[in-house]
């Protein structure tokens, strides 16, 4: 794809924190893009082989990571408790680690991937706290209740942050009167710095990290705004209302999925009836405006991916239903929207989009093109319990698949 080459190079020097050494939710820069090359370009009728299986993870939605050829995973164990693990790629856990209490309501399913740079694990717990936590040992560095100290206020159906990272500081958004998003020390957990309030209660979607010049800008979402903050001293740079673009009640401020970014301009979306929003940055970056705005990809929580120019995803019928669509970055016209299975999550690596249907588990290798949802191949993950929500990861030319409390790892290397 001519567009890929120069989208890796795009992202390993325009994107925040260098890939090198660090593992994140969603890939380099979150982009959904993993930079793996010499991948299978179709699969066995039965799909590609499975390497490992791993079961008991706990209870997630959240990826598993890999870091240094350890697998990290978060999940609910002891019944109401975020525990991180780690394993080895036999399968052998070699620890986990009690973090923080889960999330108490609906869906209480651990959300928040590991983010781990320089040996250490940082982490969102389900009721507001940030932890880091030694990679090799699981020894706890330090923990801070986010949530309380900062009086953060969240939506309907709890915490899905996975924390980013910066230079020196671990972001987390709050949302709430007091902040909307707070900078902690990654060495200690000391607070660098705070926002001021914008008002509104957290989001669900996970921040990202953009370079301007010298300029480090954060892209944090509330439940009402857009916010850019510059990461060194966390004042707020501009923020735009994405709740005007929220018709009607249901779901209203369920901001979920994280911003895409290339050369000014950012890309929104978010499920029930939202409409996306293309945005476009001053070049001075203390304004934005509005380009474009569509109504058909309107995201649920599977995140999108560029590729070669379009975008990729799927939408939002009801809670239970989706199709997949592919927008043009520059127009936001609607190259097509597809019915296949339901609507599920997706990145991109080696050129090829995966698409994760969530309901039934189909797994498709798709080539991403304007033209048509053109699938290459697929099969069905049967392993694990309930939605099939958590995003695929890949990693050293493996797949990672988590289901409830499975991780599948297949080999997908040419």
């Amino acid at each position: 794809m001519k567009y890929f080459i120069s989208l890796i190079l795009f992202i390993s020097t325009c994107l925040g924190v260098s890939g090198q050494g660090l593992v994140e939710f969603r890939g380099v820069g979150r982009t959904g893009i993993y930079d793996e090359t010499g991948l299978l370009k179709s699969w066995p009728e039965e799909g590609p082989e499975l390497l490992l299986k791993i079961e008991g993870v706990g209870k997630g939605y959240s990826q598993p990571v890999l870091y240094n050829n350890v697998i990290y995973v978060t999940g609910i164990k002891h019944d109401t408790m975020d525990v991180v693990s780690a394993y080895d790629m036999d399968g052998r856990l070699l620890w986990d680690r009690v973090y923080a209490r889960s999330w108490i309501r609906t869906y209480p399913d651990t959300r928040s991937t590991p983010t781990i740079e320089d040996g250490k694990i940082y982490l969102a717990g389900g009721m507001g706290e940030v932890v880091s936590i030694d990679a090799k040992t699981g020894n706890i560095l330090w923990s801070v209740n986010a949530l309380k100290n900062y009086k953060g206020e969240y939506l309907t159906w709890g915490i899905a942050e996975s924390v980013l990272l910066t230079d020196k500081a671990v972001i987390y958004t709050t949302g709430g009167e007091l902040t909307s998003v707070v900078a902690f020390d990654k060495n200690n957990g000391g607070l660098l710095w705070k926002t001021k309030s914008l008002g509104g209660p957290m989001a669900y979607a996970s921040s990202i990290l953009i370079n301007k010049g010298q300029l480090k800008i954060i892209l944090a979402q509330t439940a009402k705004d857009l916010i850019a903050i510059n990461a060194d001293s966390g004042d707020i740079l501009w923020n735009f209302g994405l709740a005007k673009f929220h018709p009607g009640t249901f779901g209203k401020g369920t901001n979920t999925n994280i911003p895409l970014y290339r050369d000014n301009e950012i890309f929104v979306t978010s499920g029930y009836n939202h409409y996306a929003v293309m945005l476009s940055m001053a070049d001075d970056c203390k304004s934005v405006s509005l380009k474009w705005k569509n109504d058909t990809l309107d995201t649920h929580h599977g995140g999108v991916v560029l590729v070669d120019g379009n975008i990729y995803g799927s939408n939002w019928l009801n809670n239970s239903r989706g199709n997949w669509v592919s927008l043009d970055w520059d127009t936001g016209k609607v190259n097509w929207e597809t019915k296949w299975f339901n609507k599920g999550s997706i990145i991109s690596a080696d050129g090829l989009l995966y698409c994760y249907e969530e309901k039934m588990g189909n797994l498709a290798l798709v080539e991403p093109t304007p033209e048509e949802f053109r699938v290459i191949s697929s099969f069905k993950i049967n392993e694990g319990k309930g939605p099939h929500w958590a995003h695929p990861a890949i990693y050293d030319g493996k797949l990672f698949i988590r289901h409830g409390e499975v991780v599948m790892v297949f080999n997908v290397k040419a």
